[in-house]
């Protein structure tokens, strides 16, 4: 059962060497195209920080609910818990491009000269003043570091109580995971819309939407359930979960994955028709951005991609049991995944005088797969340096006998 050394398995020297020269090219790119590069540095970082929210959601909901069918899986998603320090890391050149280039670099609203246009300034206009006590420089970066500091200290509790359990096998630590994760719920669902509303929402900070954070947590869910879909899928097939996680395990995290898709859709459609029915000008203009030029072409292929074909493919029973389908939709699912977040933050550039369209500038392609490649390389490294640390399921957790036996 230990998650030993083995050939065929990925080396995560490898997957560090992979991110360290993805994140070298995106900090080149600062120098080169600062906001451009600084925009797609911040689609990476999120995407693969979502990665590992949805997985401290999985581990919280596992316990709360005392779930005995995702024990097996559980051990992979606090593998992925390990990479949530080095996020946090990743978060710092965001703070060092602000105040080492332009203020306004990203967030427009931390620089209060930052002329508007027909409005003005920043400092003048009176939508920022009546948002300052939540645009505040100060408490912004007070948030962030709050939020990680929260979301690593559930990670390690979480990863401790897991672990040692495999030592010593007291249900002790199945019960503090459990008081763990009914705080942990609240604090991390509080704090990931707060990150949300922080670091993609304020980019324009005019806009506002009730649902954004609900938005923002249904596409950690849904990336999470598809990283561990095709970590579970490669395990198998390299044999160390073989005879362990079986169809029946594919198919409740198939159908996680479902319910999730449908959640999502039903968010974004109601902001969307919420906004359109309000038709209020300061909330209306963010959509405005988001159908003219290409980005019209991106609305459209979300709607149909990141919804209506996962939603028909996943309906098929047959098809939730099979690895190659599922392993297919999941690299869709992350795929869309990263084009929503592209979606939500490339077209804020706009309000820079900047054209916020990759087809116009084809070094964004270089910054973005960069970053995005940086970001999964760390992302992969904690993992597998943590897999080859532990036992690869909880071997003395109360639930596994039932999870080992979960055929119907």
């Amino acid at each position: 059962m230990s998650a030993e050394r083995d050939a065929s398995l990925p080396n995560p020297t490898k997957w560090l060497l992979i991110g360290a020269v993805g994140l070298i090219i995106s900090f080149v790119g600062m120098f080169v195209d600062p906001r451009m590069a600084s925009f797609c540095y911040l689609i990476g970082l999120i995407f693969t920080t979502s990665i590992t929210i949805g997985m401290l959601f999985l581990v919280m909901i596992h316990h709360i609910f005392d779930a005995y069918w995702s024990t097996v899986i559980r051990r992979q998603a606090e593998n992925f818990l390990a990479a949530l320090p080095w996020m946090a890391v990743l978060f710092i050149p965001l703070f060092l491009i602000t105040y080492l280039y332009k203020q306004d670099t990203l967030w427009i609203w931390m620089d209060l000269e930052h002329e508007l246009h027909g409005h003005g300034t920043v400092g003048t206009d009176p939508l920022y003043l009546k948002k300052t006590w939540w645009l505040s420089e100060t408490f912004f970066w007070i948030r962030a570091a709050a939020c990680f500091a929260a979301w690593i200290y559930f990670a390690r509790t979480f990863r401790r109580n897991s672990f040692s359990q495999d030592a010593d096998g007291s249900a002790e630590h199945t019960y503090s995971s459990r008081k763990h994760a009914a705080g942990g719920l609240i604090v991390v669902a509080l704090t990931w819309s707060m990150a949300g509303f922080d670091w993609i929402m304020s980019l324009e900070y005019h806009w506002f939407s009730t649902m954004f954070g609900v938005w923002f947590f249904a596409n950690s869910m849904r990336a999470a359930l598809a990283v561990l879909i095709l970590v579970a899928a490669f395990l198998v097939a390299k044999g160390p979960l073989k005879g362990i996680f079986n169809t029946k395990h594919l198919h409740d995290l198939s159908t996680l994955s479902f319910a999730f898709t449908v959640f999502w859709a039903y968010i974004s459609f109601s902001q969307y028709f919420l906004i359109w029915n309000g038709n209020i000008p300061e909330e209306t203009f963010w959509y405005n951005f988001r159908e003219e030029g290409m980005w019209y072409g991106v609305s459209m292929f979300l709607i149909f991609g990141h919804f209506l074909f996962p939603f028909l493919f996943m309906l098929q029973f047959p098809l939730k049991t099979k690895y190659p389908a599922m392993v297919f939709m999941a690299c869709w699912i992350l795929f869309m995944q990263l084009f929503d977040l592209i979606f939500n933050i490339l077209p804020s550039l706009k309000i820079h005088g900047q054209t916020a369209q990759l087809l116009h500038q084809p070094l964004g392609f270089l910054w973005l797969a960069a970053s995005v490649l940086g970001g999964i390389g760390i992302l992969l490294w904690a993992y597998w340096t943590s897999y080859y640390k532990v036992k690869i399921i909880p071997i003395r957790d109360p639930r596994i006998g039932e999870c080992l036996n979960h055929n119907h």
